[in-house]
C-alpha cells in the first residue's frame, strides 16, 4: 500500500494503518533496532513500541516520508533501551561503533540524553548542530549521502553498506573517512568547538 494511503488510515484512526505499516516496514524497522541492540527479542519490542508511538503521533504529525519517520522513532526507542541496559558500559553494537566514528568529527557534547531535556540552551545547540549536519550531508553526492546515512542513521555495518550499494568495503570506509574529515573541517571553520 502507498505511504500516503497508510497515513490517511492513521489520520482516520483506522487500525488497518498498523497492519499495513507492519506489512510494509517491519523488516526495515527490525533491522534498524537489531543493529543498535544486537537482540532480536528487544528488536521486536522496539518495533512494536514504534507502531504505538506512530499511532499516537499521526495525527497531528503528517510525515513527508513514512519510512524515515518510522525509522527515526525506532532508532530513538532502540537507543533509549540500549542506554538503559548498558548505562555506563559499552555495548559493542554497530550503533556504538558508528557513534565512536562520528564522535571524531562532531563537537564534544556531554550526555545529550539528559542535558538536552533539562537545558534549553543545550537543546538549541543540539538543534543547530543537527541542522548544520543535515545541510552538510544534503550537499554531498548521492552515493556519499547514502553511505553516511546508512552508517550513522541506520547503524548499518560497513559490510552491509558495501553489499547494498554494490561497492567494495574499502570504498565505503574511505568515503566515510573523507566525509567525516570534511564535516570536521566545516564545523571548525564555522566555529564549532571540537
Amino acid at each position: 500500500m502507498d505511504d500516503n494511503k497508510i497515513i490517511e488510515l492513521y489520520c482516520a484512526r483506522n487500525e488497518n494503518a498498523l497492519r499495513e505499516t507492519e506489512n510494509k516496514y517491519s523488516s526495515h524497522l527490525l533491522f534498524i533496532s537489531m543493529n543498535i541492540l544486537n537482540s532480536i527479542v528487544n528488536g521486536f519490542e522496539c518495533v512494536n513500541d514504534t507502531y504505538f508511538r506512530a499511532w499516537n503521533a499521526i495525527p497531528p504529525d503528517n510525515p513527508v516520508s513514512l519510512k524515515y519517520f518510522l525509522g527515526k522513532i525506532t532508532r530513538r526507542i532502540s537507543i533509549d533501551r540500549l542506554r538503559r541496559k548498558f548505562s555506563g558500559k559499552r555495548a559493542g553494537s554497530e550503533y556504538e561503533l558508528s557513534l565512536d566514528e562520528l564522535m571524531e568529527c562532531v563537537p564534544n557534547t556531554p550526555d545529550l540524553a539528559t542535558s538536552v531535556s533539562e537545558n534549553p540552551e543545550k537543546r538549541a545547540e543540539v538543534s543547530a548542530l543537527d541542522l548544520f549536519i543535515n545541510d552538510f550531508i544534503n550537499e554531498q553526492k548521492e552515493e556519499v549521502k547514502d553511505i553516511f546515512v546508512m552508517r550513522y542513521y541506520f547503524c548499518d555495518s560497513i559490510k552491509r553498506i558495501a553489499y547494498c550499494l554494490g561497492v567494495s568495503e574499502g570504498k565505503v570506509k574511505s568515503s566515510l573517512f573523507r566525509t567525516r574529515e570534511s564535516l570536521r573541517k566545516r564545523l571548525e571553520k564555522e566555529g564549532w568547538i571540537l
